[in-house]
């Protein structure tokens, strides 16, 4: 029942919500972003969904003007602009993603969804069982620190994730993304 309704109800609610309560942050990133580095406002890329279908991706732009498509694991090596450092360490750059969830591409809930490059990735959540739930704004993955883990890591957790699919799973992942939020930045 979980998976094939109240999961997806869930997601729209959730996601509606959010989108309320935040529009004054989307606001003022939009203006600080604009300020600070001529260009568009939102990076949009495609990513792979559920089932391995292809769907365009929305998130506020962190990164200079023509970046390429980087996978998670090289993000450390790319030039992010003055407020791109800020809305990535705060995750703000994320919250366009809530358009994703609201039209069904995404969950809030999920695996995080690779670039078609990534095609070893794709393989590895094929085999798991992981491909077949949609993509979410949060998951297993990036509650134990996403980024750097090599693609056999992120698909350990993606396994795991599908394995114990369900509301108390995904209520703790929530929970622990809140978390993650309020843990001082690393220091290099």
């Amino acid at each position: 029942m979980y998976r094939s309704y109240f999961k997806r109800l869930l997601d729209i609610l959730l996601s509606l919500t959010a989108f309320i309560f935040l529009s004054p942050l989307f606001i003022i990133t939009a203006i600080l972003i604009k300020l600070f580095d001529p260009g568009p406002l939102i990076f949009s890329q495609m990513r792979v969904g559920r089932d391995a279908k292809e769907f365009r991706f929305f998130k506020f732009r962190s990164m200079p003007v023509n970046t390429g498509d980087i996978p998670s694991d090289k993000i450390g090596k790319v030039k992010l602009t003055w407020i791109g450092k800020l809305i990535r360490r705060t995750n703000i750059d994320e919250l366009p993603q809530l358009y994703n969830i609201l039209i069904g591409d995404m969950s809030i809930v999920g695996p995080r969804p690779p670039i078609p490059a990534q095609k070893d990735l794709v393989e590895a959540r094929k085999l798991n069982g992981s491909i077949g739930l949609r993509p979410g704004l949060t998951g297993l993955a990036q509650v134990n620190s996403f980024d750097g883990m090599t693609v056999s890591q992120k698909a350990e957790f993606d396994g795991i994730y599908t394995k114990n699919f369900g509301f108390l799973q995904d209520l703790k992942i929530i929970l622990n993304t809140i978390l993650y939020l309020f843990k001082p930045p690393p220091t290099y």
